[in-house]
């Protein structure tokens, strides 16, 4: 009996990228020896997106879908995807073919040898501009040096986790889940493979500087508490180098050296103003997670869907 595999895609304005993706996994399923499903999650598209999902799974009884009732964000999405996918194994990936479901095949058969994550690193693209390059390294940089897990630059949401992994993402309910961490932190027996992006078909892309700010963010404090840590050190350094400074006001005094240094000292003021601001936006940013978390809220919001409920 052949084995079942769920696709999960994630869109979000994604209209004139739906045929392609699914036609494309089409031929790629038609070459290799597994059934296959393809669940598409309508991020809150603000084009005619989900019209174009609805009409492609009216043609196909291996096309399903979900809608959100608004924009929840990428990896909200993926995450809705794998809690309604119930193949052997799950493979999300992006809707604008820059992940290459040509890949698939080599994915599926390190699965069969045994590991139960397959994830991808996306090797440098020369043709993005230098800032695109330069702020995607320094967001793992970030990441790896400040959390307590350790990613590979290029490490990307294109990937495989059997059934048993996915039982247990089932079990999270992070309001705001960094899914390439908890797939290093879960552990298992994983593989990675390197790929070259594809070029995007349509559209553009999502991930903003600022959205990889944020992201870096989410996924600094979801693993780590060294933040907090380095607020605590940064206190004690500048402690101390204060300290060093009494010797020259002691000077002054006995000498009568007139103290102006206005400038030096309206300047001090302002770094340590801004540096405590800095800390106090560290503290308030794990507060503001518990916060959150304590709510209890659904993740998401499903306003419409073709799966029938398992």
């Amino acid at each position: 009996m052949k084995k079942l595999v769920s696709i999960v895609i994630p869109a979000y304005n994604e209209a004139d990228n739906i045929f392609m993706i699914c036609e494309s996994l089409k031929n790629v399923f038609a070459e290799i020896n597994f059934n296959y499903e393809v669940i598409l999650v309508d991020d809150g598209s603000s084009d005619n997106t989900l019209d174009k999902i609805r009409d492609y799974a009216a043609m196909a009884d291996h096309i399903f879908f979900l809608e959100f009732s608004r924009n929840f964000g990428h990896q909200l999405a993926v995450k809705a995807g794998m809690d309604h996918a119930f193949g052997d194994c799950v493979i999300s990936m992006d809707c604008d073919m820059q992940h290459p479901p040509t890949l698939i095949p080599e994915m599926l058969k390190k699965w069969e040898e045994g590991y139960e994550v397959v994830y991808t690193i996306r090797e440098e693209d020369k043709s993005l501009s230098k800032g695109k390059r330069g702020s995607s390294n320094l967001f793992y940089k970030t990441l790896n040096f400040l959390s307590d897990i350790e990613l590979e630059p290029g490490a990307a949401d294109f990937r495989l986790l059997d059934q048993k992994v996915v039982n247990v993402f089932r079990n999270f309910n992070e309001n705001e889940p960094f899914l390439r961490g908890l797939v290093k932190w879960l552990g298992f027996k994983q593989h990675a493979i390197k790929y070259n992006p594809a070029a995007r078909f349509a559209g553009k892309s999502k991930y903003t500087i600022k959205k990889m700010f944020r992201l870096a963010l989410h996924g600094v404090t979801s693993f780590s508490i060294k933040p907090l840590y380095s607020a605590v050190y940064l206190g004690f350094i500048f402690s101390f180098a204060s300290v060093l400074y009494i010797p020259y006001v002691i000077y002054a005094f006995v000498n009568n050296v007139e103290v102006s240094g206005w400038a030096s000292m309206l300047m001090t003021i302002v770094f340590f103003g801004g540096l405590q601001l800095i800390i106090l936006g560290i503290i308030g940013i794990y507060v503001g997670k518990m916060f959150m978390q304590t709510k209890n809220r659904p993740n998401y919001i499903i306003r419409s869907t073709n799966i029938k409920q398992h």
